[in-house]
């Protein structure tokens, strides 16, 4: 019987007869979460076994996530989250959930990294960004401060308080259909608070729910298919949070199937209606939505940031539209099992606003006595089933491991000898070189000048530390860096406003010339050498060519610039011949002006001009546009870099 998937509302006689309380009808910590993570990896698996195809085995499991591709577990490694877990298991700690995760970083009071409005050199040599995991674990650090300035005052003052564990989700149920040890366990969120406080109630309440299995064809797709109410009992679900949304109204009555007892649970279920839909709203790689960024920092006048904006207030229109739409469904749903994280997305489902459906103190709302994933139809089903399958545990009291009384710590010895302690100069050279090192990065010549002037540091005898490090083997100076970055107008900045020595050698006994890489960095060099004169420096031993004159260069530069420019008007030229022989003409100047006098006078949008130039395009034919955007875009990026 315990290898059956038992269904709250559809029991068989011979379990719903013999089923009672346990005595003890909670369990230990240890096994609650145990079993939690069983029954998550049985739903997991149930709702895969119905899709169409697996898309393979990736997963994470210090967050205890699984992924369909590998770039997408990929791309996880890379998040907020699982760098924050990775911290959680460092310092002896239980890693978090999505969920979780979400709703500390919803409740950070300070701002978090990045920014979308354009800052100055100044600003960005001083400013130090701060991001959504550093501001997490700072705020942690502080509370865990404060905890023990607290700890500390109640032991002092002879008291200490505990609080308390609270409800387990679970209760637990025995029967003799189950070997010895072994019981049902049921979650409490099913119950009412008036079946809870009766324990001689309960197995009645069950008995109460149990209903006949239907059989119901599937419903159209076209959303005239929305049952205004729906006569058999039902239930409300729905998660919201990162501008995600998912929710359905699922009936508690199952299908008929050939294989109810070996089927997944899923095939059974009778979905009503179900709504799944994103918008983008979070910023990307920073965490935190929009209005908490404007709440915390200002508002911000970037592209990025309008276009989240109206993201966010379509999403609040989008969710209470559709919860309008099931008000009739919703009103007479038995429960509502409701997860929104952060006050914004509270504030979406329960308003106040006018033709408001859900209200906060409405009796029927659950929350999900579970972890749950991002909102998607799948993780409802999953949950859906979670909270409606009997779980099945062995428990044996006197397996559970007592605690043992605590002993005083013993000394051990240090398992790795402690890093040597680094003087002032070293700690000093530390800093100075992480700085010059991301200004040249950047290429920010007025902030690297002003470093190393502020700083009274000398551009030829300065070197990266520590100097046996493998990212400083081959540009230990900052004109060795600034060569091997191909940044000309660093290169000359530091020859000819910094006094940087270019003979100096590297670890493979490389001058900074020979790093360079392109033509207008080698150009800058030799414009260095005529315009600081022979006498400066060896030119012959910094193995720089002969002097060039910067009007030389700049003239070959111009011609460069013009040949390239033809090339690319012939490429386009061709490129405009095939869209139209391929797809619709792509709108001319004249067109475009055409189209603004009959819109009023409103320019069109960068988007819209993409939309209109994809317009007819078969998906072949939007793919080659996409790259040939990129690659212009590209090339454009790279012309400025060299016109500077």
């Amino acid at each position: 019987m315990e290898r059956k998937p038992l269904y709250l509302y559809d029991l068989p006689p011979e379990v719903l007869s013999t089923l009672t309380l346990k005595a003890d009808a909670t369990l230990p910590a240890q096994l609650e979460h145990e079993t939690e993570n069983t029954s998550r990896r049985q739903s997991l698996l149930s709702v895969a076994s119905a899709g169409s195809s697996a898309g393979g085995s990736q997963s994470c499991s210090l967050c205890s996530l699984a992924f369909t591709t590998v770039q997408e577990q990929r791309d996880h490694l890379k998040t907020d989250l699982h760098h924050y877990n990775l911290k959680q298991k460092l310092n002896g700690l239980t890693p978090v959930t999505e969920t979780e995760f979400e709703k500390l970083v919803g409740e950070l009071d300070e701002s978090i990294s990045g920014s979308d409005s354009a800052e100055s050199e100044e600003d960005e040599e001083s400013a130090r960004k701060e991001t959504t995991l550093s501001a997490l674990l700072k705020k942690q650090a502080t509370l865990v401060d404060k905890q023990r300035a607290l700890n500390d005052g109640d032991e002092e003052g002879g008291s200490k308080t505990t609080r308390g564990a609270g409800n387990q989700p679970l209760l637990w149920f025995d029967s003799p259909t189950l070997p010895e040890k072994t019981y049902y366990g049921i979650y409490r969120a099913i119950f009412t608070p008036e079946e809870l406080s009766k324990e001689d109630s309960i197995v009645d309440a069950i008995k109460t729910r149990q209903l006949e299995k239907v059989s119901m064809a599937k419903p159209p797709k076209d959303a005239s298919s929305i049952p205004a109410t729906y006569n058999g009992r039902h239930i409300f679900m729905c998660m919201i949070g990162g501008g995600h949304f998912a929710a359905m109204v699922v009936s508690l009555s199952s299908k008929k199937t050939k294989h109810s007892l070996t089927g997944p649970m899923n095939r059974e279920a009778v979905v009503l209606v179900h709504k799944t839909f994103h918008r983008y709203t979070t910023r990307r790689k920073q965490g935190g939505s929009q209005s908490a960024n404007d709440n915390a920092k200002g508002a911000a006048h970037s592209a990025g940031a309008s276009i989240r904006r109206y993201n966010e207030q379509a999403l609040v229109e989008d969710v209470r539209g559709v919860l309008s739409e099931w008000k009739g469904l919703i009103g007479s749903s038995d429960l509502l099992f409701i997860r929104a994280t952060g006050n914004t997305n509270r504030r979406t489902l329960f308003g106040p606003y006018e033709g408001q459906v859900l209200r906060s103190n409405d009796p029927r709302i659950r929350s999900f006595p579970f972890n749950t994933r991002r909102a998607t139809q799948n993780e409802l089903m999953r949950s859906f089933i979670e909270l409606t399958r009997l779980k099945v545990q062995q428990i044996d009291p006197a397996a559970i491991p007592i605690p043992a009384e605590p002993e005083p710590p013993k000394s051990k010895p240090p398992s790795k000898p402690a890093p040597p302690k680094l003087s002032e100069e070293e700690e000093t050279a530390f800093l100075h070189t992480a700085q010059l090192q991301a200004l040249i990065r950047r290429s920010k010549l007025p902030a690297l000048l002003s470093y190393l002037k502020t700083n009274d540091l000398d551009a030829s005898s300065f070197r990266f530390h520590p100097a046996d490090a493998q990212h400083n083997h081959h540009a230990p100076t900052v004109l060795h860096l600034a060569a091997a970055q191909n940044s000309a107008p660093l290169v000359s900045g530091l020859l000819t406003r910094a006094n940087a020595d270019p003979t100096q050698l590297n670890a493979d006994g490389k001058t900074p010339f020979d790093l360079t890489g392109d033509r207008a960095t080698r150009d800058a060099f030799r414009v260095a050498r005529s315009e600081l004169g022979e006498a400066v420096w060896d030119w012959d031993a910094a193995r720089v060519p002969a002097a060039l004159k910067r009007e030389e260069a700049e003239q070959r530069a111009e011609r460069e610039r013009k040949e390239e420019e033809a090339k690319e008007r012939e490429r386009r030229r061709v490129e405009e011949q095939r869209l139209e022989r391929e797809g619709p003409k792509v709108m001319s100047g004249a067109a475009v002006a055409r189209r603004n006098i009959l819109s009023g006078g409103v320019p069109m949008t960068a988007q819209e001009k993409r939309e209109e130039e994809a317009r007819g395009l078969t998906p072949e034919g939007r793919m080659r546009l996409d790259r040939e955007r990129r690659a212009r875009a590209a090339e454009e990026r790279m012309r400025r870099l060299q016109g500077s």
